[in-house]
């Protein structure tokens, strides 16, 4: 069983909105990510900031179980272990970002199998650099669930460093976050319009 956490509680102020709501070939950003993780994962949990009860609501319609992070403001870290407080000790996590709408589903399959094979992190690449989502083996869901900060699992990355697999794949969207609307409009270019 693998759980799927989607980092969605970010304020996203270089953005100058809400981001995640942006429409992107006729629905929210967000869903996007939504729609790479489901058909892979068991569940998925879908981590917001507090009063941003718009995204919460496309979320939860989407089939997600909507956690609010109370510290979202502090940093990824903390809503990385808001999610991971809520996935089983025993399941697998895939971490996913929100504002990541060009993944390919077959791209989440590849770090599921790395998981189910024995990888403590498998981490996607393109080209030769580190992208995500990244997949997490349950023994290392209680060190998630410490995390704090503004640096995601970058702690828990190093701590166990001879223990990540790199999954070269052919998924340029591994490294495509939308972060400002020039990058929106590359995602527009990059994703066809029925994904």
């Amino acid at each position: 069983m693998t759980i799927g956490i989607l980092l969605a509680a970010g304020a996203g102020s270089r953005f100058g909105g809400d981001k995640l709501l942006a429409s992107l070939h006729g629905r929210p950003l967000v869903l996007h990510a939504v729609a790479a993780l489901r058909p892979a994962v068991t569940e998925i949990i879908a981590v917001v900031r507090p009063g941003d009860e718009e995204l919460a609501a496309v979320l939860t319609r989407a089939g997600a179980r909507v956690a609010v992070c109370d510290q979202a403001a502090a940093g990824m870290g903390h809503s990385l272990a808001c999610g991971a407080r809520l996935a089983p000790l025993d399941c697998n996590v895939v971490v996913a970002l929100g504002d990541m709408p060009a993944v390919a589903p077959h791209t989440i399959k590849r770090i599921i199998a790395a998981l189910d094979a024995g990888a403590a992190i498998a981490v996607p690449c393109h080209q030769g650099r580190r992208g995500h989502p990244v997949g997490f083996a349950g023994r290392l869901v209680p060190d998630l669930r410490s995390l704090t900060g503004d640096h995601g699992a970058r702690h828990v990355l190093l701590e166990n460093a001879a223990s990540v697999q790199e999954i070269e794949v052919d998924d340029p969207g591994v490294l495509l976050d939308v972060d400002t609307h020039g990058a929106l409009r590359q995602a527009m270019q990059a994703m066809p319009t029925d994904s």
